[in-house]
């Protein structure tokens, strides 16, 4: 069982600078096909200073923090038995093209279900531009299979 003593652990928060290249290469991934994700003149035109950052790219932003195993290093869980179960995103401001976002990560909840059969680590993040204002608040969910 994960130890129920680390809900509220802080996990290192990180840094990571928005780049336009990796927004349109994302684009072009999930086949988005509005302009104002790849060109910066129809994002203008949009009245966007620069290329938005699309809904679901934070999950990738996320990922790039420095070490991607601390939350299960910290509370000792094998990859191998890891689902990914949720994720949601809270928008509050737009995020951009040359942005620098600030990623704070924490373990919000445990929890099990089926008599322990399963457990969840919900892990929320805040998310502020480098002017400190709140851009997004991320949860995602973590299953873990035992047994």
């Amino acid at each position: 069982m994960i130890d129920r003593r680390h809900i509220g652990h802080a996990l290192p928060a990180f840094t990571v600078p928005v780049e336009a290249g990796r927004l349109r290469f994302f684009a072009k991934a999930t086949d988005n096909v509005d302009p104002v994700y790849v060109d910066e003149a129809a994002a203008r035109d949009a009245d966007h200073p620069q290329l938005p950052v699309p809904p679901t790219f934070f999950f990738c932003l996320e990922m790039d923090q420095p070490n991607p195993a601390a939350m299960r290093e910290l509370l000792g869980i094998d990859y191998r038995r890891l689902l990914h179960g949720e994720q949601h995103f809270r928008y509050h401001a737009m995020a951009y093209a040359g942005d620098s976002l600030r990623f704070e990560p924490w373990v919000a909840d445990i929890y099990d279900k089926k008599g322990g059969a399963l457990e969840f680590v919900r892990r929320e993040t805040t998310v502020t531009n480098q002017h400190g204002a709140l851009v997004a608040e991320l949860t995602c969910v973590t299953v873990v299979r035992h047994g």
